[in-house]
């Protein structure tokens, strides 16, 4: 996996570490690159922040309201429809303009449709406003091309998914604090003034349209290795990648990973607020949503250790202690000593089943979605704090799977490396089709917990594919 291109080959990978070919280092773009993860976990995860707030200002009913993730994640596959329809005849893109330009043009058309926001927010306009993120998520959508299948081979083969979930962990702490400093300017500033609406939104995207331009520039002046043909050589036409059976049900599986994902998370505030839970308010149930993503992030950092060529388990246990003793004393300083004993319960279920997994990729991935069955079925028949905490805690299990299917997914395709990618990222539609279809399911039964059951079917699926369909073969 050291390149994707058929032209002559690039120099590989070194076997172990982070040495770059001609005695380089790799750490300093895979630095670079971390942040792009941060920012867009930011982005998507102020959607779910975005949903109540307009459910207000619009008066929505649940299904109107999840147009939001409909609009953001139906980007992801128009735009990578496009992309691949591209390759298959006119040759890959990114191998045509290069990594680091892609990266580029993926940060101004995000910032475009932040800056959006603000007419959207002056005119009133629940259209423009899904307008404004279709075109932010058109940007995120080219990042995501260009940014995960460079990180996959920007090193050795074999600690790839370590990478993958590493910089998936700066992802998750993109939206862990997102529901916290989102909620904060978009709920808290205007919960006194009476009148609701749109007006508090324009602030936060404003400062995220200035933040991608100031890291655009990072990226231009940036010295970024030209691991993949950026000179333009050996770009192929053809859709070869979908000859190989596990990237085929591999972005299945994204689409059933990113759609339950985001339903867990855009019906979260909404779920916490039923009186039979937790019947808290949005200002009050931010912060359980900060936990669910947060959940994510800490389980990205204890896969990124787990997956990593590390010296000795001891070594990855040590890590993974200072991990949880950190995340315990986080909690305790910035909420209270309950809620840290409660977290830190989870973390250790979490790494038991890891233990299950015996660090294997796909066996993880496969005991990680059996893990979120278990707690669905708790919080769709629960009730009070155990439904709840068993809610949040699918942060945790969700943590690996992107990262790790990801990674599955496109080993071994060589020349169809960024083609795969662009496929696997058209999957993340799922975030835009499952999310409504439990909004659906709340308005017709009038139950919001047990619309919980349409994204347990979701899971169901990455169980298969965790421990049958990742194994590489190619179609016939």
């Amino acid at each position: 996996m050291a390149g994707i291109t058929n032209s002559a080959p690039s120099a590989a990978p070194p076997a172990a570490g982070v040495g770059a070919p001609g005695g380089g280092s790799y750490l300093g773009p895979l630095m670079t690159v971390t942040m792009l993860f941060f920012m867009w976990g930011f982005i998507t995860c102020m959607n779910d922040i975005l949903i109540p707030k307009l459910q207000q200002v619009f008066t929505l009913q649940n299904w109107q309201a999840m147009l939001i993730q409909t609009a953001f994640f139906g980007a992801y596959f128009i735009v990578s429809f496009l992309y691949f329809a591209v390759s298959v005849t006119k040759g890959d893109p990114i191998l045509r303009i290069g990594y680091k330009n892609g990266i580029i043009v993926g940060l101004v058309v995000t910032a475009l449709g932040c800056l959006l926001f603000l007419p959207a927010a002056d005119l009133h306009s629940y259209g423009l406003f899904l307008g404004a993120l279709f075109v932010l998520a058109s940007g995120i959508t080219v990042l995501q091309i260009t940014a995960n299948p460079y990180v996959s081979i920007l090193g050795p083969p074999e600690s790839s998914s370590s990478r993958m979930n590493l910089t998936q962990a700066l992802n998750s702490f993109g939206t862990t604090i997102a529901p916290i400093i989102g909620g904060y300017l978009i709920f808290d500033q205007v919960s006194g003034a009476g009148e609701v609406t749109a007006e508090s939104v324009k602030a936060p995207y404003i400062g995220l349209a200035a933040a991608l331009l100031v890291i655009a520039v990072i990226i231009k002046l940036a010295r970024l290795p030209r691991l993949t043909g950026d000179d333009g050589a050996g770009v192929v036409a053809g859709s070869g990648a979908l000859r190989h059976r596990h990237l085929v049900l591999g972005i299945i599986c994204i689409f059933m990973y990113v759609g339950g994902e985001v339903a867990v998370g855009s019906m979260l505030i909404n779920y916490l607020k039923l009186p039979q839970i937790a019947g808290l308010d949005e200002s009050g149930a931010k912060h359980f949503l900060s936990f669910y993503w947060g959940g994510a992030m800490i389980g990205r950092f204890f896969g990124a250790v787990a997956l990593a060529q590390l010296r000795s388990n001891g070594v990855k246990y040590g890590i993974m202690a200072v991990i949880a003793a950190v995340t315990f004393g986080a909690v305790s300083v910035l909420y209270d000593l309950n809620q840290a004993l409660i977290i830190l319960g989870l973390i250790t279920v979490n790494f038991g089943v890891l233990l299950l997994g015996r660090f294997i990729p796909n066996r993880t991935v496969g005991l990680y979605a059996t893990a979120v069955i278990v707690l669905l079925l708790i919080g769709t028949f629960g009730q009070g704090a155990v439904a709840m905490w068993a809610v949040i805690g699918i942060g945790l299990f969700n943590s690996v799977m992107f990262p790790t299917i990801f990674d599955l997914a496109i080993k071994g395709l060589g020349v169809h490396t960024s083609q795969g990618s662009s496929l696997l990222v058209m999957a993340i539609v799922g975030g835009a089709i499952v999310p409504p279809l439990q909004g659906v399911f709340a308005d017709v039964t009038g139950d919001v917990q047990l619309s919980f059951l349409v994204p347990l079917l979701c899971y169901l699926y990455i169980v298969y594919y965790g421990f049958v369909g990742y194994r590489t073969r190619a179609l016939s």
